[in-house]
């Protein structure tokens, strides 16, 4: 259960059609943050210079990595896996408060605890693979949100081998650090995208800010390229999750980066592609990374239990032919290709 280091890119649709006969005013920035892109577009209502607010949400962004990046060494959560007695900041603490709700919420198939994993299987920073059968049940034993506590400021864990990655939450939880900026800004109208994954408040020029959902084929790389499907969305959060553009084949097996943190292999499934929309886009992307480990069926029954959120997922059948499937309160938003 890993973010992908090419993530399943939403393409943002810029050009929308407008009920106002007067355009308002948008700026437009993008850049490079967490090994992937990210863009913003917001109404100008403020007079908020665009470069300014670029260089303030890239500071931001430093600073989340700073917290919870595993790519670098000085970040917190990396010296937490080294066992360093380091305090944890803000940024820490919401993300992993609210990975243990989702860990509780979807029975364990989200858990950051899965890092022993993650590495072991060549999905980790040094991307080598040294998973052997005769590991799992010691590498098992490392994982579980109960082995891990949050206690005065500090990381407690039940075996200094126990490592976190929070990949699987964190591109979805720095998209909501960066509205919570704009909100308190008084910003009215925007819509922001790290890594693919999007959070919209009000609309674009009247009109619902669309989403562009990628086709999930093995090596789509170019996004925007190949749609699947379109959303619309405004005050909602969006991310995909899927198992097409962070592989690796060995001996003619595919290895999924989607590691089952219960059974400790990359997740078998028919599940393809999984798109959540929530309130939170931090919520939205744990859950989808764990739909993609709980596989179709169960995908479908957890989301008919919880109505708080949308999805749209993209499966196979028994013949290999695609299939669809999109909650109720989803449908009327929903352009497929």
């Amino acid at each position: 259960m890993i973010k992908r280091l090419f993530p399943v890119f939403l393409i943002i649709i810029l050009v929308l059609a407008s009920c106002n006969e007067k355009k308002a005013e948008l700026a437009v920035f993008n850049g490079l943050t967490q090994g992937t892109t990210y863009s913003i577009v917001y109404e100008n209502n403020k007079n908020i210079d665009a470069q300014d607010l670029k260089e303030k949400v890239e500071t931001i962004l430093h600073n989340f990595d700073m917290s919870l990046s595993v790519y670098i060494d000085s970040s917190i959560i990396s010296r937490i896996n080294r066992n360093e007695d380091v305090a944890v900041d803000t940024f820490f603490t919401g993300v992993f408060d609210e990975s243990a709700k989702i860990s509780a919420m979807t029975d364990g198939a989200f858990d950051i605890t899965v890092g022993p994993l993650v590495d072991a299987w060549g999905f980790g920073p040094d991307g080598r693979r040294t998973f052997k059968a005769s590991d799992h049940d010691s590498l098992m034993q490392l994982i579980g949100m109960s082995k891990v506590a949050l206690v005065n400021g500090h990381i407690k864990k039940e075996d200094p081998r126990i490592s976190l990655d929070v990949n699987a939450i964190a591109q979805g939880y720095s998209v909501d650090v960066v509205c919570r900026y704009f909100d308190n800004l008084g910003l009215k109208d925007y819509l922001v995208e790290i890594g693919g994954e999007v959070r919209g408040k009000g609309t674009k020029d009247g009109a619902l800010w669309k989403i562009g959902i990628d086709r999930p084929v093995d090596n789509n790389m170019f996004p925007g390229q190949d749609l699947q499907a379109v959303i619309r969305i405004s005050d909602k959060a969006l991310a995909t999750s899927g198992n097409y553009r962070k592989f690796y084949i060995e001996n003619g097996v595919k290895y999924s980066h989607e590691i089952d943190p219960i059974t400790g292999y990359p997740a078998k499934n028919t599940l393809l592609s999984a798109t959540i929309l929530a309130d939170k886009c931090g919520v939205a992307d744990g859950i989808a990374t764990a739909c993609m480990v709980m596989g179709t069926e169960k995908s479908i029954d957890f989301i008919n239990k919880h109505p708080e959120f949308s999805a749209y997922f993209v499966y196979s059948d028994e013949k290999g032919n695609f299939k669809t499937w999109a909650s109720p309160n989803l449908k009327k938003y929903l352009e497929e290709e």
